[in-house]
């Protein structure tokens, strides 16, 4: 089964370039973010009739998540427990399933803005939240597998990014951040790509030519349980994905589980 995550930057807007590459890749299994529509204003009639069926999770023009398979569906969530709430809204930020026995989560965690904001505070009280909650299902149930996937704005590590002291004193490396990113690994989860593609990027900024310099950032990741991680056979960054017409500004990141 092949398993991709991809922040498609609205799904309207580049529907034609998703499911194109869809087929072209062979993927079994898609989590989208940014969506950037409600459920009733997503573009079903394309992806089935490539033989997708989808699920979606949106609230207004922003954020939004969303599920694309070949396979079915089922246990399908739009939050998860303890999931925070900002300004009063619980955001559309993630949505679960389960495919063939294993557990996804498409995550868009919150951006942060600044170190002050109050938009930081609740990304990391987002991330603690779903820190939480996924340790209760890994330590009952060590035996499904389980795989979070998505944008999680974080550069774990300095070479995450083109320039480390372009960052200094903002968000994404800041040590609260890869602090919240690193927990994960604390409850058994690891990045199950890395191995396999050590280095590359996932986002490249429209402005300042930032994808013809590679002056990129990698923040889309796939975590996986023991359970998921012992099934992984490939993995891949699909870079040429932010090239020509309209590319969102991430591309997919892909895994291959037996």
């Amino acid at each position: 089964m092949r398993i991709a995550t991809w922040n498609v930057n609205s799904i309207r807007t580049r529907v034609g370039r998703v499911v194109d590459w869809l087929e072209r890749a062979d993927v079994d299994v898609l989590g989208m973010q940014e969506i950037k529509c409600k459920p009733d204003q997503f573009p079903y009639r394309e992806f089935e009739e490539r033989g997708y069926q989808v699920v979606a999770h949106g609230l207004n023009q922003w954020n939004g998540v969303a599920f694309a398979s070949r396979l079915p569906m089922t246990e399908i969530e739009t939050t998860f427990s303890g999931q925070p709430s900002f300004k009063d809204v619980v955001e559309a930020r993630a949505i679960g399933v389960t495919v063939d026995g294993v557990r996804l989560w498409s995550l868009y965690v919150p951006h942060g803005r600044s170190l002050d904001d109050p938009h930081f505070a609740y990304k990391l009280e987002f991330l603690e939240n779903l820190t939480s909650q996924i340790a209760e299902q890994v330590y009952h149930e060590p035996e499904l597998p389980i795989a979070l996937m998505g944008d999680f704005n974080i550069a774990p590590l300095d070479t995450d990014v083109w320039n480390i002291n372009e960052f200094v004193g903002g968000t994404h490396v800041s040590v609260p951040e890869r602090q919240a990113f690193n927990a994960f690994s604390e409850i058994g989860l690891t990045d199950v790509v890395r191995p396999l593609v050590p280095s590359g990027y996932t986002y490249w900024d429209y402005q300042q030519l930032r994808f013809p310099k590679n002056e990129g950032m990698r923040i889309d990741f796939i975590l996986g349980n023991e359970a998921f991680e012992s099934r992984v056979t490939g993995a891949s960054i699909e870079r040429d994905e932010r090239k020509g017409e309209g590319p969102s500004d991430h591309v997919p990141v892909v895994v291959t589980i037996s």
